[in-house]
């Protein structure tokens, strides 16, 4: 496989609050505009970044305060987007990873949030080590659409 070569990128850091992120939604989003996507597949980067933004803040720092930091890098024929937090990190990826699986029962979470990241991107990596934070990685392959 040919290393991708990545020509525009942005970073930007938010604080870990429910309100941030549609912010995040939007940055993202406007950011993979320039490769032309059709709208389903905006709307898969937007879901996608909404799950991501959203467990850092129910999960990482369910209890305290922290930032979470936004890379985007746009490569010829896609994006990949990086979301990183400090926060409580996980013990089992696997686990966490399973559809169903929720840490949060009483919060009425639905544990499908590594679920639809996966179904809306082309690639997912999740690493995380327990108090250090975790780091989501998603590609998202743009269509070339046919000139009219």
């Amino acid at each position: 496989m040919a290393k991708k070569t990545f020509d525009n990128y942005f970073k930007m850091t938010i604080p870990a609050l429910s309100r941030n992120e549609s912010y995040a939604r939007a940055a993202v989003a406007a950011f993979a505009a320039q490769l032309d996507p059709t709208i389903e597949e905006l709307n898969d980067i937007k879901a996608a970044v909404s799950e991501a933004v959203t467990n850092c803040i129910v999960h990482a720092y369910a209890d305290t305060f922290g930032k979470i930091d936004i890379t985007c890098r746009m490569y010829d024929n896609g994006i990949y987007i990086k979301i990183r937090d400090k926060g409580c990190g996980i013990e089992d990826i696997k686990q966490a990873m399973t559809p169903l699986f929720t840490t949060s029962p009483e919060t009425e979470r639905a544990g499908l949030g590594f679920a639809v990241m996966e179904s809306f991107t082309d690639r997912l990596k999740v690493s995380s080590k327990p108090g250090k934070g975790t780091t989501v990685i998603m590609e998202k392959n743009i269509s070339k659409k046919a000139l009219s």
